[in-house]
């Protein structure tokens, strides 16, 4: 072997499996083009099996039927989210509301502050809205679809 700054040759390879193994360089490029290749056959696959289901009249008619069914389910699963938490924050107002009076009775018996009685209103108020604002969603999805 000629020692010198243009040494030409790398050594072998070694394989775990084998130990040293002579390959040349290509060998070692085509093993990591390889992978890149699988990868993008797979893509290829996948768009030309899109493209032909885009063909396909009855795929088509399962796919538009799956989707306006979905949108049915979600239409129906949101409206029933809203009305929910709208009767949950219904319920939270009423114990607010109750509350509310009991604060309000010692307001006027002077065993309590104005701002714990603002505190009262203010938290029955708010989940009054929450929830009277939900169904009043629920309400305008109703009337578009």
């Amino acid at each position: 072997m000629p020692s010198g700054r243009f040494q030409t040759e790398t050594p072998p390879p070694i394989s775990p499996v084998l130990g040293p193994v002579i390959l040349s360089p290509q060998a070692v490029k085509i093993e990591a083009v390889s992978k890149v290749s699988t990868l993008r056959k797979m893509g290829v696959v996948a768009r030309v099996a899109r493209d032909q289901a885009g063909r396909s009249r009855t795929l088509s008619a399962i796919m538009s039927g799956a989707r306006t069914t979905l949108r049915s389910f979600w239409h129906a699963i949101h409206q029933l989210w809203l009305e929910v938490t709208g009767t949950l924050f219904l319920f939270i107002a009423a114990f607010g509301a109750i509350a509310l009076f009991r604060e309000y009775t010692k307001y006027q018996a002077g065993h309590t502050t104005a701002s714990r009685l603002a505190v009262v209103v203010c938290f029955t108020v708010t989940f009054a809205w929450f929830g009277l604002s939900s169904f009043w969603r629920v309400r305008r999805k109703g009337q578009r679809h």
